[in-house]
Formats: C-alpha cells, structure tokens, sequence
C-alpha cells in the first residue's frame, strides 16, 4: 500500500488518502461501530494517526465515538446535516475500497484481488480526471457467477460501473506472457486481497 501522505488526488478537498478512506469506510457501514485499532488495521495505518485524524472529525461532528472502557468505538454520525451528500461524495471517490474490501474477500477461490486502472492511480496520488468506473483483477478460480453477483452489488453501492476481470494464480505469477497482465502489474495497485491474506 502506498504511502498516506500527500494530497488526496480521489477528492482534492481532503487533505490526505487516509481521512478519504477513513471516512469512506465508516460512512458506507453506517450501521457498525468500530474500534481505532480495527480501522487502523484495516487501513494499515497506525492507532495513533487514525485517533488524531478521529479527534478531528469528531470535533467536526461528522464521527461520533462512544467508549467502553479503553475500547474507543466510531461511527459515521448521520445527524450531521452533511451526511447525506458526505455519503454520496464518498462513495464516488473513496467507496470502492470500502465497499470491494467488504465484497471480494468473502467469495471462495479468491487468492488475491486488485483495483487497477484510474481508480488505482488516482489513489496512488497520479493526477487526471475522478474515475467513471472501476476496474478489478480477482486471482485464482472464483466463479464467474459470484463475481459478477458482486459487481452488480458493488455498482449499486458506489454509482458507477464495476468491472471484474479473473485471471488463473498460474497466469497472475508467470512473467511476461500476457501483455495485459503486464500493463496491469507496471502500473499503480490497490490490494484487496494479497496472497495469503484473507482478511
């Protein structure tokens, strides 16, 4: 994963990647409480920039927190009047880490997962014109059914189109060959699911 410094070049208003994905995580599960360290973990950040970049929106009143013990739990505040086209902005920039974290991991025959493309480069820091849509290579052997089942989820969720292209673990780890595959690996990649890690 690239570093969390710098500019957010996915949406330009925030001051860095990680408040975007930050952000767009716990606005898109609403519904669901989570702890520092989760979000830390899950961001691959460290506790305490995801608590200083917390102590922030807090403030701001878009998170609210709650606290059990040491366990110090966030969650998007929907009474905030900008929570509404907060949500939508999010989904549109940062959703597809999200919402494809939540998606992908779950499906069997899922040895890794990438967002490739303009998507991938935008988060990377490359500038260039917001993402209309959002590519995906899946690894390994899931089925084309379940792949598309959640393409479709994952466009309902974020208001764009979602493309999913699978590609065999032999194909994704042989050298050369493919000359698409090889465009894919020299350009900027956001993991979903890396080898090993089924998170």
């Amino acid at each position: 994963m690239q570093s969390m410094q710098g500019r957010s070049r996915l949406l330009p208003l925030l001051r860095s990647p990680l408040l975007g994905e930050l952000l767009a995580w716990l606005y898109l599960h609403p519904e669901t409480s989570y702890s520092v360290t989760e979000l830390a973990r899950r961001l691959k950040s460290s506790q305490s920039t995801v608590s200083r970049e917390a102590d922030r929106l807090v403030e701001a009143g878009l998170v609210s927190e709650e606290r059990r013990g040491n366990l110090r739990l966030l969650r998007a505040d929907l009474t905030s009047p900008v929570a509404r086209p907060l949500t939508e902005v999010l989904a549109l920039t940062y959703g597809p880490a999200a919402v494809l974290a939540d998606l992908i991991p779950s499906l069997d025959g899922v040895d890794e997962a990438f967002i490739y493309g303009s998507w991938a480069a935008r988060h990377a820091g490359e500038a260039g014109p917001p993402p209309r849509d959002v590519d995906v290579l899946v690894v390994g052997d899931a089925d084309e059914d379940d792949l598309a089942d959640a393409a479709l989820v994952a466009e309902r969720r974020l208001g764009r189109e979602v493309n999913i292209h699978r590609v065999s673990a032999t194909a994704w780890r042989s050298p050369g060959g493919d000359p698409f595959l090889t465009s894919v690996r020299s350009r900027p990649l956001y993991p979903i699911v890396e080898h090993g890690d089924r998170t």
